[in-house]
């Protein structure tokens, strides 16, 4: 059966919301905010004006197998901008069968269109399975860039010193 990749739709929120509680799963999570909760947030990231981000949906037939969130960052390589690959994730059943070869052509395809002058993405460390496929797409590590993160208690303690 063939993948077809498409943009999500506010009608497609349930089955991005079964894939990124499955990827919650993968990732450790024993726990997710209810499914009303996880349905709200999609749509206010997704479908508000301006939308915080963008997400694809790979389907095999009728079942949602795969989805990547993207954003497009500014300023990139002189003035243009960069398509930046925040989540990439392919259910466990379809897995191996092509899904994220075809959501990384479509990503790449967008990035064309959009006339960026980058795809950038990151993974986990220990996430051995994504380094292998991103190796075989002929992507490399980029070793001259660290990747930094706050969270929201740093975010907070930040605020509470430029408060004083």
């Amino acid at each position: 059966m063939s993948i077809s990749v498409v943009p999500v739709t506010p009608e497609q929120t349930e089955p991005l919301v079964e894939l990124l509680e499955e990827m919650d799963r993968f990732y450790g999570a024993t726990e997710t905010d209810p499914i009303e909760v996880r349905r709200q947030e999609i749509q206010q990231a997704l479908f508000t004006d301006p939308p915080a981000g963008y997400a694809l949906l790979a389907w095999e037939g009728e079942r949602a197998v795969g989805m990547a969130s993207y954003s497009f960052l500014w300023p990139a390589e002189g003035l243009t901008r960069s398509l930046y690959l925040k989540e990439l994730y392919v259910a466990e059943a379809a897995q191996h069968r092509g899904v994220g070869t075809a959501l990384m052509n479509a990503l790449f395809e967008l990035a064309a269109k959009h006339g960026c002058s980058r795809v950038e993405w990151t993974t986990d460390t220990g996430n051995s399975g994504a380094q292998r496929f991103y190796e075989k797409l002929g992507q490399t590590v980029l070793p001259t860039k660290l990747f930094y993160r706050a969270d929201d208690q740093a975010i907070q303690l930040w605020r509470g010193r430029q408060a004083t």
